[in-house]
């Protein structure tokens, strides 16, 4: 089901940008219709059945709840009844006694009983609301554009999945299941009023429960800024607490434990704040409901006294009216605690919607077709892109790479490098040109196929925090053991794994920690290896090795690419010296295009580049066998002598953070 059904109106949604930036609040009616279907599951008559006889449970230990009040009165009056003579007197104490325990027991447990059959009847319908629910916001997660994830938190949009579960439960099983069973209680008490007593005792009824209703209400909206309140700080804490331990290492590097606790210490003091008003409020509630209650049930018990004194109630009328205003009293409580759960669950729920809600930036067309590769040529073809309307990042850029070749990128930090990388992969839309793929534009084929005819190796790999043989199996989950341990020889990595205790089953830690750069970037590749795509992605893939283990992964990557179409992202000029073609881009434009030795002979910025790489590479080499031959050279007198301002230039060329 898809969640269009959740879009708001502008007059029942306003303008709330929160911690997670989402600018709509979802309206609560949306949210409860869109609830439905999880409730009442097309599809499932087997559900719909077990919702239908968990109702008509329902309804039977209300019924049995009233009739409980009812033995009450029996027994009373047969105990005021005139008795004559002691042994009718003792034959009669005993009957009602009897009476009074048999009644009040077997209601007692026929309720309970009725009210668990109702748990183990509903629990599948509520867990399958749960997952089901979870599970599209889970998708829907994936399908937003990669903007979103990059500006949102991680630990924010956890919390608000979490607290979304716990919604949905209270939501499906106190709103659904409880509220309408107490409305038919009611219904039944007011009409075994009108039968003992008269409309009087009916009037005050209704009018105390519209009271108790209306204060509940009014009170419960006056905490819900309270809830909101509270969600937010706890949101905001979680994400700096999660944001904190996934950068443990930083922050050891800088000594800065007390600042995180510090930082994390004043969202929970804003927590215990919005927490306190949130107890107070609540003893405001439940004192008003009881003074509401207490006033009418005392009026009621009043009439009824003045009936029994009068002759025209017995006493057992007046028990009745006492047994059924303390048994209404609970389910009263109740409702109006449904009420406040109710809306909490629905606070807890409208972020959740508002993020279900929330478009991709970027979507299949209508009809896409899958991309079936048959050649592999790419080609930009005067792309122009921005970030945001104030900045342009590509200008006016055209380039091919041939069907089996080997075409990289360089330039400066800030040049778009990385940019053309994310556009070939469609994680954005371009403003202007076009990019094809064997002369298909990729915005009229459908994302998925598209990304699964693209391999990437990147800089930066970020592992699962699961096996290595789960990691390199994640190019392709249906693959064999046999062809995992073939990308990973490839890779030359399998001699690694072998050496493990635990082999391809050893666990990588969060975002692959527990592994060396070098190691994680073997297992990035052996994972696009085993994908096999027709087109080569390479983000420096090599950037994260030594020397000779570079060389031999390098050759491993050659070999591969040898039959793929190949588009590298260069850093290190030395590795790309035998690319078909290099283009050069300096500022978001195309500046140079040609071999390596046409590039050097031109003169120009690729040739600049180049000399100061050589440059900072052979300082590197002599003072390497400087400090070797224990020349006594001073180090930092050596760097300066032969890195003449030409070195800091040349690391933060190559250096280049995503160009977001």
């Amino acid at each position: 089901m898809r969640p269009t059904n959740i879009a708001t109106s502008s007059a029942s949604r306003s303008e709330r940008p929160d911690l997670l930036g989402l600018s709509t609040e979802v309206s609560h009616w949306a949210v409860l219709r869109s609830l439905l279907p999880l409730i009442w599951p097309a599809g499932r008559p087997d559900l719909r059945a077990e919702v239908a006889a968990a109702f008509v449970v329902l309804v039977l230990a209300k019924c049995v709840t009233v009739v409980v009040p009812v033995a009450f009165k029996w027994a009373t009056d047969w105990l005021a009844s005139d008795l004559s003579g002691p042994e009718a007197a003792a034959k009669s104490l005993a009957f009602g006694v009897a009476m009074l325990i048999v009644a009040y027991g077997a209601g007692r447990v026929v309720m309970m009983v009725l009210n668990q059959v109702r748990d183990v009847l509903f629990t599948r319908v509520g867990q399958h609301a749960i997952r089901e629910l979870n599970n599209r916001t889970f998708r829907h997660l994936h399908k937003l554009s990669l903007r979103f994830h990059l500006e949102r938190r991680t630990g924010g949009l956890s919390r608000v999945i979490e607290r979304g579960t716990r919604g949905i439960d209270l939501i499906v099983r106190m709103g659904v299941m409880q509220l309408a069973p107490t409305v038919v209680e009611m219904v039944l008490v007011a009409g075994l009023l009108v039968y003992y007593f008269d409309w009087t005792y009916v009037v005050i009824l209704v009018a105390t429960i519209a009271l108790y209703m209306w204060f509940t209400f009014w009170a419960s909206e006056r905490r819900i800024a309270i809830r909101r309140e509270m969600n937010e700080s706890d949101t905001e804490a979680n994400t700096k607490a999660i944001d904190s331990l996934l950068n443990f290492e930083t922050v050891k590097y800088f000594g800065n434990e007390e600042a995180e606790a510090r930082r994390y210490d004043a969202s929970m003091a804003r927590y215990e704040k919005a927490a306190v008003k949130t107890y107070y409020s609540l003893g405001v509630l439940n004192s008003g409901q009881a003074v509401i209650f207490t006033a009418g049930m005392t009026l009621v018990m009043w009439l009824a006294a003045r009936g029994v004194m009068a002759g025209t109630h017995t006493v057992g009328d007046f028990v009745l009216i006492n047994a059924v205003m303390i048994q209404l009293y609970q389910p009263l409580h109740f409702m109006g605690m449904v009420y406040r759960e109710i809306k909490q669950g629905l606070v807890d729920l409208e972020t959740m919607f508002a993020l279900l809600a929330e478009k991709p930036e970027v979507e299949d067309k209508p009809g896409a077709k899958p991309l079936v590769v048959r050649e592999g040529t790419v080609r930009f073809d005067r792309v122009s892109f921005s970030y945001d309307a104030e900045r342009t990042i590509l200008h006016d850029i055209s380039f091919e790479v041939p069907a089996g070749k080997m075409v990289a990128i360089v330039g400066p930090s800030g040049a778009g490098k990385s940019t053309i990388s994310r556009i070939l992969f469609r994680f954005y839309d371009i403003e202007h040109g076009a990019v094809t793929v064997d002369g298909h534009d990729i915005r009229d084929v459908t994302q998925q196929s598209l990304r699964r005819a693209i391999g990437v190796v990147p800089q930066d790999t970020v592992l699962f925090n699961d096996t290595i043989l789960y990691n390199i199996r994640y190019g392709r989950p249906d693959a064999t053991d046999a062809e995992v341990e073939e990308a990973a020889r490839l890779a030359q990595i399998d001699r690694f794994i072998a050496a493990l205790p635990q082999g391809y089953k050893t666990m990588v830690g969060e975002r692959g920690l527990k592994l060396s750069g070098g190691e994680k970037q073997r297992v990035a590749i052996a994972r696009t290896l085993l994908k096999g795509p027709p087109i080569l992605m390479l983000d420096e893939a090599t950037s994260a090795l030594d020397s000779h283990t570079e060389k031999e992964i390098q050759d491993a990557l050659d070999r591969v690419a040898a039959d793929r179409t190949t588009l590298v992202i260069a850093h290190r000029l030395s590795t790309i010296v035998h690319a078909d073609s290099i283009i050069v881009l300096d500022k978001g434009r195309l500046v140079e295009q040609g071999t390596h030795a046409e590039l050097i002979s031109r003169g120009g910025l690729y040739a600049s580049l180049w000399n100061r790489q050589r440059q900072a590479e052979k300082a590197r080499e002599e003072l390497a066998a400087a400090l070797e031959a224990g020349s006594g050279a001073s180090p930092d007198r050596t760097v300066k002598q032969e890195l003449p301002e030409a070195e800091p230039r040349a690391i933060a060329s190559f250096d280049e953070p995503p160009a977001y």
